[in-house]
């Protein structure tokens, strides 16, 4: 019989996907096979309404009804890259975070290289979560936007972004959250807190494919906001120039839609469980698996201790044990898959201490993980750590 897979790499992509995921990439690729917006027939014509009932989906999902602002991309770093390029100018300012995802960070440093902006980093406080004043102190005049992660991925501390919008609402600083690590985990209502740029992968806790991104826009934005890539939209054809209504203006060349349809699924799917519930299924994992490893000897765990500040990403070092070689034993002996290194987010590492000794080991978990592959993990860390 084979050995159950136990998968915690949720925060690199989302395992399994519901079935209906799988159904609806499967359903475009053999019985629609057409793309979107290019041509008339019925077949093309049914990938367009269900690409747009995916931007329905994700609207909904957010708390906003404009659909024409839900903007898909390639993932959630094509996205993010599409809100740094696309607004920042030569000598802007930009207050952003030392627990960033090199999605954000290097396109800083390039903006920074190319175009002289100039780039605060405020650090977290002990727990991993930024303080919002110091994010009000760090603005100045100049300053553009701030750019912050909804959550990290290395220790799972929530950030208080709801808090630090009010700032650069009464500051008049535009806000980009990159949501890679929050969307489908966590509540987050555009409505009430319109965040002029919100990106995300599809492929994490939207349970959608690989390849797969969006990004809601509020309407005021919009006109700031340029396009990074120019070509076909299937929309007026005879003009050289890139189409400025949405979202064409930001979707040129065909769009994934074997991806976009799974997404839509995936995203359907979290609607009908409500994420409330699947992030109580989660955490009630998560807190099984965080009272074990504080039994444990020698380990050290990241992140907040009140689980109301941190999602299903834990992050441990152990004391005389390279992360990398304690993943390799876990996988090898045990079936248990979990991430070891700097997780893209070096500047993190810097903040804890990691950056010298090979990052941590994360488990990062998902809706389908279990209560009896919480224990069978933490025994394996008892067997290993013997």
């Amino acid at each position: 019989m084979a050995r159950e897979r136990i998968y915690f790499d949720n925060a690199a992509t989302s395992w399994p996907k519901p079935p209906c995921v799988v159904e609806a990439v499967q359903h475009h690729l053999t019985q629609l096979g057409a793309c979107a917006g290019r041509s008339g027939y019925r077949e093309a014509n049914e990938v367009e309404r269900l690409i747009g009932d995916a931007r329905k989906q994700i609207a909904y999902l957010f708390g906003t009804h404009s659909l024409e602002h839900v903007i898909f991309g390639h993932n959630g770093t094509d996205m993010l890259n599409l809100g740094l390029h696309g607004i920042l100018k030569r000598g802007d300012h930009v207050v952003t975070t030392t627990i960033e995802h090199n999605s954000i960070l290097r396109p800083l440093s390039f903006l920074k290289k190319h175009l002289e902006i100039d780039v605060t980093y405020v650090p977290p406080g002990e727990d991993g979560r930024v303080d919002p004043a110091t994010i009000g102190e760090a603005i100045r005049p100049g300053t553009r936007l701030i750019a912050i992660t909804h959550v990290s991925n290395v220790t799972g501390a929530i950030q208080p972004v709801e808090a630090i919008y009010q700032i650069a609402k009464d500051r008049g600083v535009r806000m980009l959250v990159d949501a890679a690590q929050s969307a489908g985990h966590l509540e987050l209502n555009l409505s009430e807190t319109p965040i002029d740029m919100v990106a995300f992968s599809g492929h994490k806790g939207l349970l959608g494919p690989l390849g797969t991104g969006a990004m809601i826009l509020q309407p005021s934005i919009v006109p700031e906001l340029q396009s990074r890539r120019q070509g076909g939209t299937g929309t007026k054809s005879e003009q050289d120039e890139q189409p400025e209504e949405l979202p064409a203006k930001f979707e040129s060349g065909n769009a994934n839609a074997p991806g976009l349809l799974g997404l839509r699924a995936g995203v359907e799917y979290i609607r009908e469980q409500t994420v409330t519930a699947l992030h109580r299924h989660t955490m009630q994992c998560t807190a099984q698996l965080l009272e074990g490893m504080q039994t444990l000897p020698k380990v050290r765990i990241f992140g907040p201790e009140n689980l109301e500040h941190r999602v299903g990403v834990v992050s441990i070092q152990v004391d005389a044990f390279d992360p990398h070689e304690l993943a390799t034993a876990l996988d090898s002996a045990f079936g248990i898959q979990c991430r070891a290194g700097l997780h893209c987010a070096p500047m993190t590492h810097q903040h804890l201490g990691t950056i010298g000794s090979g990052g941590t080991l994360r488990f990062s978990l998902g809706i389908f993980n279990t209560l009896p592959q919480i224990e069978r993990t933490l025994e394996a860390l008892r067997t290993i750590l013997k």
